[in-house]
């Protein structure tokens, strides 16, 4: 069977300007990078900004397994099957991070047949937008360290620096690091910290805002550090602002590429949803919605962060209001929810899906609680038994949930054809009634204890002494009516990653809560979630190539 890069490389593309002629981007509205990849010129804007939306479809999945769930690849089929049924589709979807790439998770293109290409280029180093997003992180990370250098006019504590400095690439030991060491002219000594670009508050100012205006004014209210009186020092008091913004200009741009099967998809921006708010960029979506009849986008991981936080972040920023949710799983996942060992997922097992598909029944649950109808998809495996399709179906069914088996790993567009029929059917037959979870007058605890028991079904919430104080300045400061991005572990409902199907009888541990004053929500970290991953004992990396013709080989 062919890998993933092999189908992508085989492909046959066409020149990104008769993609983009297929939903009415004419050539002067692209700036090219290749002949594959473009960015869309802020002037294409103002030419569409008035046509009517299309219908927005949030694509979401159960809490990932090592089994597998194929949420991009479904999100890509998806497309590729609304265009076979003569539907004017357009897919938004986040950047891949190279951290993941060459770590575990491997990339973020889809999979098999349901692919968008160029793989490797969307995979490594796209169109440069990360490495501007880190670049203008570190630029405000240097003026900061060069002011408390050159004098420190506005009385800096260097014990309440809280930029990080950040890189984007899984590299455990930046998490605590120690500056300026070497003599007076080397800068202060203190403590310091590395995140990965994703986490960097710079990637959710830049996926949150709505233009290069609002991205500088963004940028602007970046929290940098605190002085010796406890105000905040920001990015604006630094004079860095002009300088980041300048650094990202282009970044801020939507990227256009294209699937296998030549479907136009806008890829921009790659917030994490584990330590970030895990969507694609607010002007991408706008923009594929007025492009389209049907944009469909997607959230990281499972629904209880990624699509969390796309209805409770970044719809309530940006007024979008989703018409319908896929939520994708596997049986093999399912089953390991229930207990099955890794090795034994391809053999039938009902007792073993009837314990974990209460995993799925939670993520079903919490997204009818924001009113949006819910199309389950199942993505097939050749192991899968019709008794498992089945259950699942009537499992579904029973809840009131649309229900389609997807194959497009397999066949592309062709095997998404049930999933988009039902797709379609939802939105023409029912109708969403799209509410955030919570309103802005809640305060940030009571924000944090929302989320916790009706999504995640915590019992509590237990707040460190560290954190209830952060919080109690947070909102002294103004910011306590700003959501909560929840960082938490991807692969359960809790906080405690071994806890999988649907955890009951435990608490949620908040031990750190810190604000992004420029993306506008404030981040609480649970458990042992940290803001720059580590590599596995063996990574990715050590499978990737390039043969003597340039060839690259070994990525996933």
């Amino acid at each position: 069977m062919k890998t993933d890069i092999e189908i992508a490389q085989e492909a046959e593309l066409i020149h990104i300007k008769d993609v983009a002629a297929s939903i009415g981007i004419e050539e002067d509205d692209l700036e090219y990078y290749g002949r594959y990849k473009a960015k869309l010129s802020d002037d294409l804007w103002e030419k569409i900004k008035e046509n009517k939306d299309g219908k927005l479809v949030l694509v979401t999945a159960i809490n990932p397994t090592p089994a597998g769930e194929g949420k991009t690849t479904t999100t890509v089929g998806l497309g590729e099957a609304m265009a076979k049924l003569g539907k004017k589709a357009l897919i938004a979807l986040r950047e891949p991070s190279l951290g993941p790439c060459f770590g575990i998770k491997g990339g973020a293109a889809g999979g098999g047949y349901a692919q968008v290409v160029p793989m490797e280029d969307l995979n490594l180093h796209f169109t440069g937008d990360f490495h501007a997003i880190t670049s203008a992180n570190n630029l405000l990370a240097a003026m900061l360290d060069n002011h408390i250098q050159q004098g420190n006019e506005l009385r800096i504590d260097p014990r309440q620096v809280v930029w990080k400095r950040c890189v984007d690439m899984n590299d455990r030991v930046l998490r605590n690091i120690v500056v300026g060491l070497g003599n007076k002219m080397d800068g202060m000594v203190r403590e310091d910290h590395f995140v990965i670009t994703v986490a960097s508050e710079i990637m959710a100012v830049l996926c949150l805002a709505d233009d290069l205006t609002d991205l500088k004014k963004r940028l602007g209210r970046i929290i940098a550090a605190y002085d010796f009186d406890g105000n905040p020092v920001t990015a604006d008091d630094l004079k860095a602002t002009g300088a980041m913004t300048a650094l990202l200009k282009d970044a801020v741009k939507p990227n256009i590429i294209q699937t296998l099967e030549h479907t136009p998809a806008l890829v921009h921006g790659g917030p994490f949803a584990n330590i970030a708010h895990g969507c694609n960029s607010v002007r991408a979506t706008k923009m594929a919605l007025k492009l389209s009849d049907i944009a469909i986008t997607e959230a990281g991981f499972g629904a209880d962060l990624g699509a969390e936080k796309f209805f409770d972040i970044k719809c309530r920023m940006s007024g979008l209001k989703p018409d319908a949710v896929v939520l994708v799983a596997t049986v093999r996942a399912l089953k390991y929810n229930g207990g099955a060992a890794r090795k034994d997922l391809a053999v039938e097992n009902l007792d073993a899906l009837k314990k974990g598909i209460v995993n799925l029944e939670k993520h079903i649950e919490n997204i009818q609680k924001y009113g949006v109808p819910v199309i389950v998809t199942l993505n097939s495996f050749v192991t899968d038994t019709e008794a498992e399709n089945e259950f699942i179906r009537r499992f579904c069914e029973e809840r009131d949930c649309e229900f389609a088996l997807s194959e497009v790993w397999e066949k592309g567009g062709e095997g998404g054809i049930a999933l988009a029929e039902k797709v379609l059917q939802t939105l023409e037959e029912k109708t969403s009634d799209f509410h955030p979870l919570y309103d802005d007058g809640l305060s940030i605890r009571g924000k944090i204890e929302k989320v916790a028991a009706e999504i995640y079904g915590a019992d509590g919430v237990v707040f460190e002494p560290a954190a209830q104080k952060q919080i109690d300045k947070i909102e002294s400061l103004g910011f306590g009516s700003f959501p909560v991005c929840m960082a938490k572990n991807q692969y359960s409902l809790s906080d405690d990653a071994n806890k999988l199907g649907r955890p009951e009888g435990f608490n949620i541990h908040i031990r750190e809560v810190y604000v992004s004053a420029g993306a506008g929500f404030v981040v609480a970290l649970t458990g042992a979630i940290m803001t720059m991953p580590g590599l596995p004992k063996v990574p990715a990396a050590n499978g990737i190539d390039v043969s003597e013709d340039g060839k690259i080989t070994g990525l996933f």
